[in-house]
């Protein structure tokens, strides 16, 4: 075993999660995550990519909003039936005066002037009216309240609302438009008149209509034109022209707001990004800056500490599962250094003893005179080469027993066809030596999943073990039982039984407790293979004495007993 000194040198005790106050590794990860910082843009990638996705996705939603347009849409809708219902209501009132003086003409005398009529009137803030002769002549003309001086209406709120965000948009696209595009010559200036002339033909064919144009502030100018029937024949015809670039102030106080929600949006969307990096990036860094102290500190062959994976495992995310799996790799791979470093010594120590006898025998042999001295030490000689190749054999197979454990595919088998074939061919080496061989099997199968030449070789040595400890007219007793989702096999013999001291250790690498008379004969490694084996099938072993039920715990035991249980 370790001393204790080495043990609290370590950074971390795998297994006990002991933790050292100051360490190599701990200091540097600390030292990484100082550098840094909180959040850390400019050295994540993944969390620039989490903002950077973020915010494409909430600019494709908002550039799909004003792209597709549907507030101005909506607007110009609203604006144009607005503007069909004055004229409409327009040319009712005219048409109205006409029936009942009974004219037929707008000039008639005795009907009162059109441009009275129209002055009269409360007209749209910031339209304009023209009424025509079907002769093209321009009867009256009359404009709305200009929109600042018309009163407010109680109960109607119109609050004046920036477009900075707009307007700057705006600025900057004009001036771009203004350096690309090539000039154009002078535009011509914007003239009510003529253009309520231009659209008003379409009057005097009896049907409303409706225009849209640009105006001289390269606004957007909506008109509607409609007749003033007489009968069947139009003697008149209306064109109400709204103010020009109105709709088009409504349109960028929509935009205003959107424009304004996606930058609050914008600002949001960075802050829960960052929060969301934060929480992914940071603790992926502190993993993998641990793992690279880990490299680093391996490759420098520095470093005395070993390397302490952030305890992450108290997320509910597939973070905490990584900093999980990634502690029991690290504790595994600890766990398998230890275990070949302490098989190692194990190893060197085994091995000194058959080159010591060597060395003594050999160093002997020289100086021995007698012939039967020389014959001794020569069997002495012979028998530590056989114990050393045992050994190196033995040691050799238990080596490479992880890999060919993991490499090996599990298989579905009959256990008990492969313990009877075991006990069958067991069985006849026990009797020749006096020994009593008894088995007790199920009728029915019993299938598992697993290796069946690795579990073949457990009970083969458990069996080969209890024939090396038995007598002449000693028994052994070989039975299965399916207890739920377990199979045990029990391998039992009237031996000497095993010593108390021995119970704790029996499995353990090069332990063994034989006559002198069997000295040299076993490696040692036999039931710790067989364990090693068994575990990697998800089963246990273990060993204990046989008694009596009622018998004192300190009395001599009737034998020994070996149990195997395997998950079915």
């Amino acid at each position: 075993m370790r001393k204790s000194e080495t043990t609290r040198g370590a950074d971390i005790v795998l297994g006990d999660d002991w933790i050292a106050p100051h360490t190599t590794s701990d200091s540097e990860v600390r030292a990484r995550r100082a550098r840094r910082g909180l959040i850390s843009i400019n050295r994540s990638p993944l969390a620039r990519k989490i903002v950077t996705f973020n915010l494409l996705a909430l600019i494709v939603l908002v550039a799909g909003v004003l792209y597709l347009n549907p507030f101005r849409d909506s607007l110009v809708y609203q604006w144009e039936n607005g503007l069909i219902i004055e004229a409409e209501l327009v040319a009712d009132v005219l048409e109205a005066q006409l029936d009942v003086l009974g004219k037929d003409d707008l000039q008639a005398e005795g009907l009162p002037d059109v441009a009275t009529t129209l002055a009269g009137l409360d007209l749209r803030p910031g339209s304009e009216v023209f009424v025509f002769s079907p002769d093209g002549q321009l009867l009256a003309k009359e404009t709305g309240i200009a929109r600042e001086n018309v009163e407010p209406i109680l109960g109607l709120t119109d609050q004046e609302r920036t477009t900075f965000i707009t307007d700057f948009l705006n600025a900057v696209w004009e001036g771009i438009s203004s350096v690309l595009s090539p000039p154009s010559g002078a535009e011509s200036e914007y003239d009510p008149e003529a253009y309520a002339r231009q659209v008003m033909p379409s009057a005097f064919s009896g049907v409303t209509r409706v225009n849209i144009s640009r105006g001289d502030t390269d606004g957007a100018v909506f008109s509607v034109t409609t007749p003033i029937m007489r009968g069947d024949e139009p003697v008149g015809a209306i064109a109400v022209l709204s103010a020009a670039g109105e709709i088009d102030e409504l349109v960028r106080n929509e935009r205003e707001q959107v424009l304004q929600m996606f930058v609050i949006a914008i600002l949001v969307s960075i802050g829960l990004s960052l929060v969301l990096a934060s929480t992914v990036a940071n603790p992926l860094s502190d993993l993998a800056a641990a793992a690279e102290v880990g490299r680093d500190n391996n490759s420098r062959k520095v470093g005395p500490g070993r390397v302490r994976i952030p305890d992450l495992s108290g997320r509910p995310d597939e973070i905490g599962r990584l900093s999980s799996a990634l502690r029991g790799m690290v504790a595994a791979l600890y766990e398998r250094i230890d275990a070949n470093e302490q098989f190692a010594a194990d190893v060197a120590h085994e091995i000194k003893n058959p080159l010591a006898s060597l060395r003594s025998a050999v160093g002997t042999l020289r100086v021995a005179k007698r012939e039967d001295q020389r014959d001794r030490l020569l069997n002495v000689i012979e028998h530590d080469v056989r114990r050393l190749d045992r050994l190196v054999s033995d040691i050799s197979n238990a080596s490479r027993l992880d890999s060919e454990l993991v490499k090996e595919e599990e298989e579905s088998f009959d256990l008990l066809k492969m313990l009877t074939n075991i006990t069958n061919h067991l069985g006849e080496e026990a009797r020749r030596k006096g020994i009593e061989f008894i088995t007790d099997m199920p009728q029915t199968p019993i299938v598992i999943q697993g290796l069946e030449a690795r579990l073949a070789q457990v009970f083969v040595n458990l069996i080969t073990n209890a024939i090396s400890f038995c007598e002449d007219g000693d028994a052994i007793r070989v039975w299965a039982r399916k207890r739920e989702n377990r199979v045990l096999i029990v391998v039992e013999d009237t031996g000497p039984g095993i010593p108390e001291e021995a119970l704790t250790k029996i499995f353990n690498r090069f332990y063994t407790s034989r006559p002198d008379s069997q000295f040299g004969d076993n490696s040692g490694l036999g039931l710790a293979i067989s364990k090693q084996i068994v575990e990697a099938h998800g089963g246990v072993i273990w060993a204990e004495n046989i008694r009596p039920t009622d018998a004192d715990i300190g009395s001599e035991p009737l034998g020994a007993r070996f149990v195997v249980g395997l998950p079915v």
